[in-house]
């Protein structure tokens, strides 16, 4: 029985390291492909420069990092604030029957393909965007929008977990306090679980900035500095997707240079998310 506790714990070990060295290899590879160009050009020039034009050889990112961060966080004012009422809706104010049947949809969600958001974007949003607003429809509003409803069962989810872990003492107790049920939600559940919810937002931001196909249907890919939401933009994740297929010398290693800053981009918000959870956890 030992042996056999021994064997299977070894075993979860052993997949447990695997995974951790596979993101190392990933990570140690895209580092040793794009640090040289950012090296040659500077960083400064590499990530505040405003052209992007590799047959001429400027590789300047930051309309890219700018498309980037209008989107994730239109996408965030979206789906936070929905996200967390309805995660509070799911916990401590529908009946169980209700949010028996409304979890599995909301996890339906994150099942979609990000092809099929695109096509809703298209097909319907970039029409009425275009008709209703102005712009060509193809723009950072619609990638938003588009990424605010893909981001919302990672926010609702996470936020479920962390009010579900608020014992249910502090609810009995305000409420023999003689708080309303409202009250006791805003003044103790809520900042009760508050870490939880600060990471769900944060991971919803990393799932925001990563997705790439749905963002390439609707933004509209002008590599330039988007001054409105009307207009169209394009990210790090779409700048990547779209030129790798036939770049070549510098250009190849600016495009992995844009896969190094991406993925800095992502661990500052993984790190940001877990020293979150981990002072939630002290408390």
């Amino acid at each position: 029985m030992r042996i056999r506790e021994f064997v299977i714990e070894k075993a979860l070990l052993v997949s447990a390291l695997s995974s951790v060295g596979m993101l190392g290899l990933i990570a140690l590879f895209v580092f040793i492909e794009g640090t040289p160009i950012i090296a040659r050009e500077g960083p400064i020039s590499f990530l505040f420069g405003n052209t992007w034009a590799p047959t001429k050889g400027h590789f300047g990112i930051f309309p890219m990092i700018l498309g980037s961060i209008w989107v994730t966080i239109g996408s965030l004012i979206i789906a936070g604030p929905l996200g967390v009422a309805c995660a509070v809706f799911l916990v401590e104010i529908a009946p169980r029957r209700v949010a028996d049947l409304m979890r599995p949809a909301i996890q339906l969600l994150a099942g979609i393909p990000s092809v099929v958001y695109g096509f809703v974007g298209i097909i319907v949003l970039v029409p009425l965007i275009r008709e209703t607003l102005g712009g060509p429809g193809l723009s950072v509003l619609t990638a938003t929008v588009i990424l605010g409803v893909m981001v919302l069962p990672t926010v609702i989810s996470i936020s479920q977990d962390a009010l579900e872990a608020v014992p249910n003492s502090y609810r009995e107790g305000a409420l023999a306090l003689g708080l309303t049920q409202w009250q006791a939600i805003s003044r103790v559940v809520l900042p009760a679980a508050r870490g939880g919810i600060t990471a769900a937002l944060v991971l919803g931001m990393g799932r925001a900035i990563g997705e790439t196909m749905a963002v390439i249907m609707v933004v509209g890919n002008a590599a330039k500095l988007p001054v409105s939401p009307l207009d169209p933009a394009r990210t790090l994740t779409s700048n990547i997707a779209l030129e790798m297929a036939y770049a070549a010398g510098e250009h190849r290693e600016a495009l992995f240079a844009t896969g190094v800053v991406l993925f800095i981009f992502i661990m500052i918000l993984n790190t940001l998310a877990s020293l979150r959870a981990g002072r939630r956890g002290e408390r």
